[in-house]
């Protein structure tokens, strides 16, 4: 078996047939190639950036690691310092030392399709048995941005000194997070989210977020932008114009396949990602599979988040690895966005449960340990079908990204509502809220006329 990490100097140690060959080295595909390097099997890793993809080196580690430092009140540049450092603790475990040493072949350059089974790197000629993409999505600039200088998730690290203005043009979960962290740090912050924020959020549970960055003194506009120009100025659809020091991009992301000569291995993408069923096998090419960001399922969509990838590895391990039947479930993935309040989403929102949902809310002003706390923002939001069964949870909350793993394990286990109301809780914590809400549906039914008359009559027994 090939063990040898390899760069475009080293091509004799390359060996030109695998079992498995992975492109890219984000959560997905260092997932894939752990589990296919430790049973044995002969697998190749290839990528042309950075170990670790997006989420360690642009996303989720530097954003997360810049909230946590202005909440603690440390300067900008302490807080870069910090983010430096906790990408170079958790650098080695997605380090090519590390996946060399576990037996798989790392290669670095641009993978390119050369046929159904086969790829070209930097020259070199490879073939497999199956293929994996999971070469990420990077961000959206619209056409009118590209002309003048701004920030995206990959670049805003690299700012010498903290914005004097920052302006945001989008209004999602990394517009959120940016926002509270600069203005927190000391920056003017002004944010242009179009028509609504964090648009595919519950009105109920995103409302505490918004007044959150209001209470900060961020300016939300909610109109969107047509134009910009140099300044930086962002020219919106009712003409007026809003102007910063600086341009942040946080108007989502694409997938971006052009050097890889899909058609080649007969497979179809476009900027939602790489075409694929449900089981992630690429539509037109069984032997190729694409995860994470790079995969858009048919039915399902783009599910953009670094958990998510690791579900698609697991699904892709199954199939690969052991000839076992995998699919992706048709319930929305669980996320969360970590500002303070935090807002964490389990299964489906109110809205995407269609006509006929039932909801069940406890707001954490009802909560003893919020109240002791005097953190009293947010609730809980349990969302029921027709039926009465649990189809999706949300939480704004401190922790709230901690506390929706509870019942996004209740909707991948299928448990009943009343599990959760008959659950013993340590006294006092928030978790209790969504026991609470869940036992004011059975509230309901016990305090009823018909069951008071039993209990009447039950009573009277000797």
């Amino acid at each position: 078996m090939a063990s040898a990490s390899t760069h475009p100097g080293d091509r004799h140690r390359l060996t030109d047939h695998y079992d498995l060959a992975v492109i890219g080295a984000g959560a997905a595909g260092l997932s894939v190639t752990y589990a296919a390097a430790r049973l044995g099997v002969r697998v190749a890793l290839i990528e042309r950036g950075s170990m670790g993809g997006e989420c360690l080196n642009t996303g989720c580690i530097p954003s997360k690691t810049l909230l946590a430092a202005a909440h603690r009140g440390e300067a900008f540049e302490q807080a870069k310092a910090r983010i430096n450092t906790a990408i170079a603790a958790i650098a080695p475990m997605d380090s090519a030392a590390r996946y060399s040493a576990l037996g798989a072949t790392i290669i670095t350059g641009t993978a390119q399709f050369t046929g159904r089974q086969s790829l070209d790197v930097n020259g070199v000629a490879l073939t497999a048995r199956r293929i994996v993409v999971a070469t990420g999505s990077r961000p959206n600039v619209p056409a009118f941005c590209q002309g003048i200088p701004c920030l995206t998730n990959e670049t805003i690290w690299n700012l010498p000194a903290l914005p004097g203005h920052l302006l945001i043009l989008g209004g999602g979960p990394m517009a959120f997070e940016m926002a509270e962290a600069f203005s927190v740090l000391g920056a003017k912050v002004t944010m242009v989210g179009g028509s609504r924020l964090l648009p595919r959020e519950d009105p109920a549970l995103a409302a505490p977020l918004i007044a959150a960055l209001q209470r900060r003194g961020v300016v939300l506009l909610t109109q969107r932008a047509v134009a910009a120009k140099p300044g930086p100025v962002l020219v919106l659809a009712d003409g007026s114009q809003a102007a910063g020091t600086h341009l942040l991009v946080a108007a989502g992301r694409s997938v971006d396949v052009s050097t890889l000569n899909v058609a080649a291995a007969g497979i179809s993408a476009g900027p939602e990602g790489i075409d694929t069923d449900r089981s992630l096998r690429c539509l037109g090419n069984k032997a190729v599979f694409a995860a994470g960001d790079a995969a858009n399922p048919q039915g399902i969509g783009p599910q953009r988040y670094t958990h998510v990838a690791g579900s698609h590895a697991s699904i892709i391990i199954r199939q690969v690895l052991f000839r076992l039947p995998a699919k992706l479930p048709s319930t929305p993935p669980v996320r969360a966005i970590y500002t303070h309040p935090e807002l964490a989403q389990a299964g489906c929102t109110e809205a995407q449960a269609g006509p006929g949902a039932k909801t069940l809310i406890w707001p954490f002003a009802d909560n003893d340990r919020a109240i002791a706390e005097n953190l009293t923002t947010g609730l809980i939001k349990l969302v029921l079908d027709t039926n009465g069964r649990l189809v999706g949870a949300g939480i704004t909350g401190p922790n709230a990204g901690d506390m929706i793993g509870l019942y996004a394990l209740m909707l991948a286990q299928k448990t009943k509502l009343a599990a959760l109301a008959g659950l013993v809780l340590p006294y006092p914590t928030r978790s209790e809220a969504g026991k609470r809400a869940a036992g004011s549906l059975f509230a309901e039914k016990l305090f009823s006329p018909k069951i008071s008359r039993l209990v009447k009559f039950l009573a009277r027994l000797p």
